[in-house]
């Protein structure tokens, strides 16, 4: 028994060597090696391993927050943890399988709605990230027409806070993002020169009573409030920059706020941009900093992305999710 305990071991370890595809092919080739490539600690240790690297995660992908919280003694009981589904289910490869995987009366739809001229999409565009990184992504947005073009300035107003800036996607499908700052330029610049938090004004916090125990959650103001009646979907700009301290539960509740189906459709899209201010920067993990957020809570889709505010890499990946989510529910 030793000797065999001693066989799987050297067996387990040689095939950690293999990258996942690798593993895979080889447990096609028979029933054995599918059965010996299916082991969960072989595959517990891929997923921690290869997930800190992955730069997106959605609604339907992020894995279960116990894998990285419980010893593998604790789960290898009679139930054991799919490991090896939650890597694939996690996966760029996988989630980009499942994508083209759609059906063929999925793709005709498709055709058809881009013969229709539908309604600029409108998206509200808040967070940290817009207000606290050394690089501006906003600035960088309207000044990158090789990565994407500015359509147009609109000049109306919604209820006091301009409409926003048109953009048009792969020189095709334009859509507007109304851009809300928790406060005035000059307050974010001495925040950010002082490292400190601005008063967030889009806001203001309300306490109730549950039980014994007091609740703090936040609305938003009557200007914002009449912004998220109108959108279409939302992008939220998370700080992951592993330099500054985070509140993510006062992030969480935030969010919260402006996605209040009271204000609208209950399963808008909510894109969240993971961005840090140039590519130097020491990032928080996508994966983690959507457990920080528990976007596991929220009941509409969402996606997070990494970004870079000095080069919008990752931008063109959320906005394409974004837009294809909006034009979905439109069509429902």
């Amino acid at each position: 028994a030793a000797l065999r305990g001693f066989q799987i071991d050297v067996q387990l370890n040689i095939m950690s060597f293999l990258s996942p595809q690798d593993l895979c092919r080889l447990g096609s080739t028979s029933c054995y090696w599918r059965g010996a490539v299916q082991d969960p600690l072989l595959w517990r240790y891929f997923l921690l391993r290869d997930l800190p690297s992955w730069t997106s995660v959605d609604w339907k992908s992020l894995p279960d927050e116990e894998i990285f919280n419980k010893a593998f003694s604790e789960v290898s009981d009679n139930a054991l943890y799919d490991y090896m589904a939650a890597y694939k289910r996690s996966c760029p490869q996988g989630r980009r399988s499942l994508k083209s995987s759609r059906p063929r009366y999925g793709t005709v739809t498709s055709f058809l709605q881009s013969l229709v001229t539908q309604a600029e999409p409108r998206f509200a565009m808040f967070g940290p990230g817009l207000e606290e990184l050394d690089n501006s992504l906003v600035q960088k947005m309207m000044t990158c027409p090789e990565i994407l073009l500015v359509a147009g300035l609109p000049h109306r107003q919604i209820h006091g806070i301009g409409s926003g800036v048109s953009f048009q996607f792969n020189n095709n499908q334009k859509f507007n993002i109304v851009t809300l700052y928790s406060t005035t330029s000059v307050e974010r610049r001495r925040a950010r020169e002082e490292q400190a938090v601005a008063v967030n004004k889009m806001f203001y916090q309300e306490n109730s009573t549950a039980g014994n125990q007091q609740a703090t959650h936040y609305s938003v103001i009557a200007q914002v409030r009449k912004v998220c009646e109108v959108v279409d979907g939302f992008i939220y700009v998370a700080n992951a920059e592993a330099r500054r301290e985070h509140d993510r539960q006062e992030e969480l509740a935030r969010i919260l706020a402006m996605i209040d189906p009271a204000l609208g459709p209950p399963n808008r899209p909510l894109l969240v941009l993971s961005c840090v201010s140039h590519i130097g920067v020491e990032r928080i993990p996508c994966i983690y900093v959507a457990h920080q957020l528990q976007l596991n809570l929220l009941h509409q889709p969402w996606m997070m992305q990494d970004t870079v505010a000095a080069t919008l890499d990752g931008l063109l990946n959320g906005i394409e999710w974004l837009l294809e989510e909006a034009n979905c529910k439109s069509a429902q």
